[in-house]
């Protein structure tokens, strides 16, 4: 067969277009499946088929029809698995067929992956056209994930709490990313998170990043790590600063659960242009540096934990707030005492020095943030033999000047 030329596939990706702009747009939830496997047909390509991540980002699972078994594919140790940790098209190749991992990415959050079949061309062409698709079915799914229960039932492989019901309601999604700064954000027990939360919001010169840990287990901590949450939000956008945050944050906490409750935080800011940033510890674990190839942790006063300060009832006291400038390429995690103080069956603490270790060598092997947080955290299940003892949360913030490398760039053909 004739190899298609650079025109025919211009044409390819037109019929593309308005098959989603005619129909796609329409589509039902459970349809996602359906439409990018008349997608890939509409590339004169064949056997396409969508996998979403799961929660804990360990399987891609397949977006099957309504009635069949949802096939899965370990994220370790396969082709499709490797499309999606490093972002690029992955292949595997016979005599007459291509066999196609082309990673569905969210501007820098990863959902999935599409597989596909072409015929003996594999080529710039063809990975453009791959490309301009997996970006299309990353805008669908993201948009028919908030009209129905399809497409986040087949990301859970086993069934949520209550507790982390509510828990993943209220995130983000898990990684940003603009020529300044990426940021990525994992959250386990995936199933029956509680009490951890973390959120983040790109304003126009700055970044905003917190990370909450809420006292307790089970559906109480998960409330009280939501009015938390939900309380830095409204004072983030009312304009507060991070003081005032915290003030508003500490009264809400006290007025809601009185003395029965407090949660830990980071509350910090990053200008994105100078890389000067500013945060707020409120009893929480002091985050790392990472710069160059060492991680140190960052020193700075701290706080009482949000709902025990008592601020109401002493009045002109205010919150210590730290400064710290940063440098281009320099890597911030913050983390919740759930990943430095989880233990091996032997009682050996994971400690701050591994993981820094860990940071070290994630950054010297080029990972994204994402891939970088989703190896961190499968370092801590595998040190607790995969049961954690209380929930691990992590953030990772890159800055870069001057709009230098992406820390998270989109898939290349």
């Amino acid at each position: 067969m004739a190899k298609p030329s650079s025109t025919e596939w211009n044409r390819r990706k037109a019929a593309l277009l308005d098959l989603f702009t005619r129909r796609a747009h329409q589509a039902e939830p459970y349809e996602c499946g359906a439409v990018t496997a008349e997608a890939v047909e509409l590339l004169g390509l064949r056997d396409g088929q969508l996998f979403l991540t799961d929660l804990p980002q360990r399987l891609l699972v397949r977006v099957a029809p309504s009635g069949e078994a949802a096939e899965t594919l370990p994220i370790e140790g396969t082709i499709a698995g490797r499309a999606f940790t490093t972002n690029t098209i992955a292949a595997a190749h016979d005599e007459d067929t291509h066999r196609l991992w082309v990673p569905v990415v969210d501007g820098a959050d990863r959902l999935g992956v599409i597989g596909l079949t072409a015929g003996d061309t594999d080529d710039e062409d063809l990975r453009s056209a791959c490309a301009s698709l997996a970006h299309l079915i990353a805008s669908l799914v993201l948009s028919k994930s908030l009209t129905g229960d399809a497409l986040p039932l087949v990301r859970r492989r086993q069934p949520l709490t209550l507790a982390a019901e509510l828990r993943w309601s209220m995130l983000p999604p898990l990684t940003c990313a603009s020529p300044r700064i990426g940021i990525a954000g994992v959250l386990e027990p995936a199933y029956e998170i509680a009490g951890d939360s973390f959120d983040y919001a790109l304003n126009p010169g700055t970044a905003h990043v917190a990370i909450f840990d809420a006292v307790g287990h089970g559906l109480s901590a998960s409330r009280l790590v939501n009015l938390a949450l939900g309380s830095y939000r409204h004072s983030r956008r009312h304009g507060l600063d991070l003081a005032g945050s915290y003030h508003a944050m500490d009264d809400t906490i006290v007025e809601e659960f009185g003395d029965a409750g407090f949660v830990t935080a980071q509350l910090a800011t990053i200008s994105l242009d100078t890389g000067r940033l500013q945060w707020l510890n409120a009893g929480h674990p002091r985050p790392l540096l990472l710069r160059g190839v060492a991680a140190s942790m960052l020193e700075g006063d701290v706080c009482l934990p949000a709902g025990l300060s008592g601020i109401a009832r002493r009045p002109g006291w205010t919150a210590d707030v730290c400064e710290t400038q940063l440098e281009p390429g320099d890597q911030l995690l913050f983390y919740s005492d759930g990943v430095t103080e989880a233990r091996s069956p032997i009682g050996d603490e994971f400690g701050t020095d591994r993981l820094g270790d860990l940071l070290v060598r994630s950054a010297a092997a080029g990972y994204s943030p994402a891939e970088t947080v989703r190896r961190l955290t499968r370092a801590v299940l595998d040190h607790q033999n995969d049961r954690l003892q209380d929930d691990a949360t992590m953030v990772l913030v890159c800055w870069q000047k001057d709009g230098g490398p992406t820390p998270e760039d989109p898939p290349l053909p």
